[in-house]
């Protein structure tokens, strides 16, 4: 199979869009840190009040010194985002509480003998279970969303998705399924999608994607949102380029539905409005139709003039979650067999949502409330000469 080249290096300064220099950080140099490049000695100093907070969670195999490391240390990681191990003990569920058929597996099988021409159509009481469990969806994510700060790590918030999933007498559907090993995804900075949980802090100035899934009553629900860390987040354009883009073309895309649309429309739909914000689409992910079943038909692309087959009829439920980056569409799967990460190591933002197709048009079955975290955020005055050469 075709591979891509090698990315070069890019500085570590943020929303520095430079190829690193050999300047390194004396001090991550000194405790055994890898690859801490700066393109310049003022970039570094610029960037030095979030860089040492990196010191403390140590993006390097530091493991004497404060316990954390980098399980892949030799790997060519395209950005500066770094997985920072010790994973925390897998988190239980009460036997109490119904559970999918791969929660003790890992496999989910249910999902390896459906017919992937035909895509399920719903009875009432079926829609009446998805309403439930996708309302059940939202309160977890504004929960876990509503914690979103500088200084906490992503295995807090798992851990708080996993609390009020347990609360609402749900399973978090991520949790085992093909062995991931949390309970949430937290996507932050170039990570595309399945970010697993870990001893990483939030900085401020990063985003992050939350994605929630949880089965209860015998259905699943799964939606994502992005959110901003922090006052310097909403304050940088790129961030907020590309955050409020994907939020835009999942709005885009859900304006198409109702029954007779082809499900390859919405790929159309997608791109054409990434491509007026000078964003990307990535091709490799897509929705799907979620029900009984975790991941089933359709598969929904996000790019134009996809292949997908197909068209909304009254009763089906599936997602749309376009993943839109600044850079390009291209990814690069992490060693842990997870993580994704744009292959230029520039940002990406996502946001799903589960629909049903009504009679006359689409019930969002996990929309905001007055009361959710986050929403849309214009965007921030640039200071002349702010972008300037240098």
């Amino acid at each position: 199979m075709a591979t891509e080249p090698p990315a070069k290096k890019k500085c570590l300064g943020a929303d520095c869009e430079n190829d690193a220099s050999a300047l390194q950080c004396p001090t991550c140099l000194k405790i055994g840190i890898k690859d801490s490049n700066f393109c310049s000695q003022d970039c570094f100093k610029k960037n030095w009040n979030n860089h040492k907070a990196l010191h403390k969670v140590a993006q390097g195999k530091t493991a004497n010194a404060t316990g954390f490391f980098n399980p892949f240390p030799s790997f060519a990681y395209t950005g500066p985002l770094r997985p920072v191990y010790p994973l925390s003990e897998k988190r239980t569920i009460p036997k109490s509480i119904p559970h999918p058929d791969y929660a003790e597996s890992g496999y989910p099988k249910s999902e390896r003998f459906i017919n992937r021409n035909k895509v399920d159509i719903l009875d009432a009481k079926g829609q009446d279970a998805m309403r439930k469990v996708c309302k059940l969806g939202r309160e977890v994510l504004d929960i876990v969303a509503a914690e979103v700060r500088p200084g906490v790590t992503t295995d807090y918030l798992d851990e708080v998705c996993h609390k009020a999933s347990i609360e609402r007498s749900c399973y978090p559907s991520p949790l085992n399924y093909n062995h991931f090993p949390k309970s949430i995804c937290t996507s932050v900075n170039e990570v595309i999608c399945h970010g697993i949980p870990d001893q990483r802090i939030l900085l401020d100035g990063d985003i992050i994607n939350l994605d929630v899934s949880l089965y209860h009553g015998g259905y699943h629900a799964d939606l994502n949102e992005t959110y901003y860390v922090g006052d310097r987040a909403k304050a940088d354009p790129e961030s907020v380029r590309v955050v409020e883009t994907a939020r835009e073309c999942l709005d885009e895309a859900a304006k198409l539905i109702k029954p007779g649309t082809l499900i390859r429309d919405f790929g159309n739909a997608i791109e054409k409005h990434a491509k007026s914000k000078n964003c990307s689409v990535i091709r490799t992910y897509c929705g799907h139709g979620v029900n009984s079943l975790f991941h089933c038909p359709p598969n929904v692309p996000h790019y134009a003039k996809n292949k997908a087959v197909g068209e909304c009829k009254p009763g089906m439920t599936f997602t749309i979650e376009p993943m839109i980056a600044l850079g390009k569409y291209r990814d690069v799967t992490w060693p842990d067999n997870w993580t994704s990460t744009t292959i230029d190591g520039k940002r990406t933002a996502q946001f799903e949502h589960t629909y049903l197709v009504t009679e006359t048009g689409v019930e969002v079955l996990t929309a905001r409330t007055e009361s959710s975290p986050g929403g849309a955020i214009p965007m921030p005055a640039v200071e002349n000469g702010a972008n300037g050469g240098s």
